[in-house]
């Protein structure tokens, strides 16, 4: 996760959720992208939110489930070998590859010109940020499969260019979850965003019981009670946001959940909604306040977590600086 502005529930439910109960099927890392988080914002007065955001994001990792014991948490910042390789793939990788890149465009704008070198290679330094540990399988979303598919082709290019095919594997998406794509409460066809104006568009993991009741309460609907089918909610994203968050944290099919509250209005399903996302968030908004709170407990968490990283990256760039040709 980018430590930029402060996480909500599509962040939880979306991704954290889901990445916790990995840790269970195969050994995890769970990294703050820092070094990410500069792209588009540098400066002094972003320097204190990033530390600040570093901390939340670590929190928000802790108080959801990731086990720091099992699981090393760090932030990437404090783990060099992800910058190492990034520029070992920026002359890998290739221009064309690049210029192919969605996002960039999306978040550059009509200035591109004005966009940092930084937001132009992310996807390279994302590729290193998996490839450094020789990782298989990465969660993703769908916004960022054509980013994992540039690491495909990194990895395959370097293996080919310096005759050594099996170096780096070619990771595979895992895409976790369904149902869970939040979308804002303000409005229901758009995602649910840190970068949204408006607070009142989410839910976030610090908000106290009394916000996140009065945020249901005012969540845009419409007019008409909840349906009793799934055919029903077509052209009523706002009802099915609502439908999918409830779902999400009942840990329940949605259709299961169309018919518990068929026919109800919209103020009764609130009230349970609300009843259940401070219910399932409050442990974890609790745990996150208490970490907060103690700075230094969760830089030793990151710190330690950037050891055991090291220890994974530090031979695995070693040998990447050996079959490059780098006397070291």
């Amino acid at each position: 996760m980018q430590p930029t502005n402060t996480l909500h529930l599509g962040n939880y439910l979306g991704a954290l959720k889901n990445w916790v109960k990995m840790q269970d099927q195969m050994p995890c890392l769970f990294c703050v992208v820092d070094m990410h988080a500069i792209t588009q914002d540098v400066g002094y007065a972003h320097a204190e939110e990033l530390t600040r955001s570093t901390r939340e994001v670590a929190a928000a990792y802790i108080a959801g489930g990731v086990d720091p014991t099992r699981s090393p948490i760090f932030n990437q910042g404090q783990v060099p070998e992800h910058g190492e390789l990034a520029w070992i793939f920026n002359c890998v990788a290739r221009l064309g590859w690049m210029d192919r890149m969605t996002q960039f465009k999306e978040k550059s704008g009509k200035h591109k010109e004005r966009a940092s070198v930084g937001l132009y290679t992310y996807p390279v330094l994302m590729a290193a940020d998996i490839l450094v540990y020789r990782a298989t399988h990465v969660p993703v979303g769908e916004d960022q499969k054509q980013h994992l598919e540039l690491a495909r082709d990194i990895a395959a290019k370097f293996n080919n260019d310096f005759g050594v095919p099996d170096f780096f594997p070619q990771p595979e998406p895992v895409i976790t979850g369904t149902g869970t794509r939040v979308m804002s409460l303000r409005d229901g066809s758009k995602k649910m965003s840190k970068s949204d104006e408006s607070d009142n568009s989410r839910i976030n993991l610090t908000d106290d019981a009394d916000a996140i009741a009065d945020k249901i309460r005012r969540a845009k609907t419409d007019p008409h009670p909840l349906p009793g089918t799934k055919e029903e909610l077509a052209g009523r994203p706002e009802a099915e946001n609502l439908l999918n968050i409830y779902a999400a944290l009942s840990d329940q099919d949605r259709d299961a959940v169309i018919i518990q509250f068929a026919g109800q209005n919209f103020s009764t399903f609130k009230t349970a909604l609300a009843d259940l996302t401070v219910a399932k968030l409050g442990p974890i908004t609790a745990e996150m306040r208490r970490l907060l709170a103690d700075p230094a407990e969760i830089d030793r968490v990151l710190k330690a977590g950037a050891h055991k990283a090291r220890a994974i990256a530090t031979p695995i760039m070693d040998e990447v600086k050996k079959t490059v040709g780098f006397i070291t």
